[in-house]
Formats: C-alpha cells, structure tokens, sequence
C-alpha cells in the first residue's frame, strides 16, 4: 500500500490498475479538499468513519458511516470533513484528470489531460 501525503490528510493507495483506482482518503476535521471536477474520471466515494460535508455542484450532502455516493465526470464537487474522515474511493484510473476551481492549499489549475 502507498501512503500518499496530502495537505488536508493523507491517502492509502491499495490498488492502482488499468482499470480502477482504490484509495482510502483520510481528512483531517476542518480540513477540505479542492472544489473540482474531472474531464473524465468517474468516482464512487464510501464513508467509513466519520462525518462529512460533500458539496455536488452546488448542494450541500452530510455524510457518515456507510454512506455513499458517485461523482461522474464533470461534476464539481468538494468534501469538508467535520470530524476526522475517512473515505473509501474507488475511480477510473485516470489519477491526474483534476481541475481545481478553488483550493485553500495554494494549489491551482489543472492536472488534467
């Protein structure tokens, strides 16, 4: 497993295929990810522990343990963790098809093919 560490928290990469990305996403409480969207990257996103606040395109879903959801390509979309989080995700393998729109890291831009 790689450990991938991130501003907000870290992630656990277990699979990394032609076909699919696993990762396990630990956010720390009070921390965000991006808002951003993917030209072509489909995620599936399983609340493990925790609780968290998941904007998609625009409306606000609270999320807890053995919560789910998909984000397909195109939809803009941020998770906040209210209390330490952590997330199962699983996507297409396209790992850099990010657009960041805000980020309160300093990061900008693109990534995306």
């Amino acid at each position: 497993m790689k450990r991938v560490e991130k501003p907000w928290g870290y992630e656990l990469w277990w699979a990394v295929t032609d076909q699919y990305v696993g990762k396990v996403i630990h956010v720390n409480q009070g921390q965000s990810l991006s808002l951003q969207y993917h030209k072509v990257k489909h995620e599936s996103m399983y609340v493990v522990a925790g609780q968290a606040e998941l904007v998609i395109n625009g409306e606000v879903k609270r999320m807890g343990p053995g919560d789910a959801t998909e984000i397909p390509p195109l939809t803009q979309h941020r998770l906040t963790a209210l209390t330490d989080v952590e997330v199962v995700e699983v996507s297409t393998p396209e790992l850099d098809d990010v657009v960041r729109l805000e980020d309160r890291y300093g990061r900008e831009g693109t990534s995306a093919p």
